[in-house]
């Protein structure tokens, strides 16, 4: 049983084999109908039986056991009954996971292959998560995913155990969530006259304008389809920096003395602009609004404020801000930037969320109960957590999977750090220096997808696949804490069967041996980097 990502125990019973045909059932209580609905639904389509209702003992069958932790599980295969016990709805979609697993990669497809052969195969497993955050950031606001893709990209993270999909919604190049107040967010917001091509010394455009954005209706759609799979959308509203195209469609919220904003256009580079938002009371007021609409649509209880690269030469050239800073009390520019987070930490702990920002949010202090994603390597991660604040481990140099997989002339637009399957699969998100109670502030894991160069369903998959597919055992597994120790060739392995199951969803991962055809570019994309990577 090469199970990915691997559990914590999983013993083969050849006597317990476990034939389906059309008389097997499937039956669970009214509290986990969400796994029994997506079980049934699921291997119904791949295998052609009904799994109709069934009586306690027999069949396919789901209990709770709130003994165990909320997303644990133990799974029992006999002739005739395979038993899936949870410690709560998490742990039963969990188990349902892992069962459609144990029936091969032809349980992944969407039509039977065959009308008979379902076998699962004798086993006891046991099994709980390592971390309650395992993400994935999925960036769509330098390109816009069509929501298909995007849901699509749910069940991948679902099949792999991954329960948080961090929604990166606004940047510079685009605002994709429909707030319903401020209507030319979407209408002047989400669309770009151009896309920058490769690397920014190319300085090559491609013409095309570019945009989209989510309903209301549709990010209602894609937060209920995640919970229904165990995954947590985290929407990100980034601000006071990466806000271009906000103060594109509403010019008063920039830094109008030392800029004509009516002017500004959303921006067709990568990278950071230096247009950031002033910090007026009336700034503070939108965006109050903007949040009041992202809280009803995304029930999560963090919410993620960026925080992060926020030129300051604005607000060092502006009369207003210089005066704003001298009305609050504040030092410097810097200090800016931290009351705008803190007031914002409070707003949001008011009504019950938490903020979650970039690691730059340390800077000035935070309340106690925000927290941190830290991805300039490890060093704001383990402030943080020695500050007592809670810490989602992201740092650029090991899980950004935007960056180059290998450091050939034929691999696409070669940015940033080449991390290789092996280098994910040792990446170990708490830092020896710490232990204790700091360590347990470390409360979870997540692997970056910034898309200024993934335009598409086809270029996500390349980078993210197999990579997300050992992000996800080290998030999931108990694997050694030294990374020396790891089984990489057994990962291997069993990775080598898995990929059938790649296959069989219709991912187009990198192979091993390179890129696909369609993905090897010459030229500029196939030139080695000048300078130091990009900016996130």
């Amino acid at each position: 049983m090469d199970l990915i990502p691997a559990p914590s125990s999983a013993v083969r019973r050849p006597d317990g084999d476990f034939p389906l045909d059309a008389a097997t059932t499937l039956t669970a209580p009214p509290v986990l109908a969400d796994a029994e609905r997506w079980l049934r639904g699921t291997l119904s389509a791949a295998t052609g039986l009904p799994l109709g209702p069934g009586r306690p003992g027999t069949g396919i069958e789901l209990v709770l056991d709130d003994t165990l932790a909320a997303e644990a599980y133990r799974i029992a295969v006999r002739p005739g009954h395979a038993l899936l016990t949870a410690g709560g709805p998490a742990g039963a979609l969990w188990a349902a996971q892992t069962l459609r697993q144990l029936l091969g990669p032809d349980a992944y497809r969407r039509s039977p292959l065959r009308a008979e052969g379902w076998v699962l195969p004798g086993a006891d497993i046991a099994d709980e998560p390592r971390f309650g955050w395992r993400g994935a950031l999925l960036d769509v606001a330098r390109h816009f995913l069509p929501k298909s893709d995007l849901l699509r990209f749910v069940d991948l993270l679902a099949a792999h155990k991954l329960n948080v999909l961090h929604l990166h919604l606004t940047d510079d190049q685009g605002w994709r969530v429909e707030i319903k107040r401020y209507p030319r967010l979407t209408e002047r917001g989400a669309w770009r006259e151009r896309s920058m091509v490769g690397y920014r010394s190319a300085q090559r455009r491609d013409d095309r304008p570019h945009g989209g954005y989510y309903t209301q209706d549709d990010l209602r759609e894609i937060v209920a389809y995640a919970a229904a799979r165990g995954v947590t959308v985290v929407p990100e509203i980034d601000l006071p920096g990466h806000t271009q195209a906000a103060v594109a469609a509403y010019p008063e919220l920039g830094n109008t003395d030392v800029v004509d904003t009516a002017a500004l256009g959303v921006w067709t580079d990568w990278g950071v602009s230096h247009h950031v938002l002033n910090a007026s009371e009336e700034t503070l007021r939108f965006f109050e609004g903007v949040l009041e609409e992202v809280l009803e649509l995304f029930p999560s209880e963090f919410v993620h404020l960026g925080g992060d690269e926020c030129p300051k030469e604005q607000w060092k050239d502006s009369a207003a801000a210089q005066a704003r800073i001298r009305e609050l009390g504040l030092a410097n520019e810097d200090e800016l930037q931290s009351h705008l987070i803190r007031h914002f930490d409070r707003w949001l702990a008011e009504r019950g969320r938490r903020l979650i920002g970039w690691d730059e949010i340390l800077e000035g202090g935070l309340a106690p109960g925000a927290a941190v994603s830290s991805w300039r390597g490890f060093g704001g991660g383990i402030a943080a957590a020695k500050a007592g604040h809670d810490v989602v481990m992201c740092p650029e140099q090991h899980v950004y999977f935007d960056h180059r997989q290998a450091d050939g002339p034929d691999e696409p637009v070669p940015v940033g750090f080449v991390r290789t399957l092996e280098d994910v699969y040792r990446f170990e998100p708490v830092p020896e220096q710490l232990d204790g109670e700091a360590a347990r502030h470390v409360i979870g894991t997540q692997a970056n997808l910034w898309s200024e160069f993934m335009d598409s369903a086809r270029d996500i998959d390349y980078r993210a696949f197999p990579r997300l597919v050992a992000f996800a055992e080290v998030a999931w597994s108990a694997l050694p804490a030294v990374p020396a120790e790891r089984d990489y060739a057994g990962f291997e392995r069993r990775l080598r069967g898995h990929l059938a199951v790649l296959d069989a969803l219709g991912v187009e991962y990198r192979p091993a041996d390179g890129p696909h055809p369609w993905q090897r570019r010459p030229g500029v994309a196939g030139r080695p980097i000048e300078g130091p990577p990009p900016v996130r």
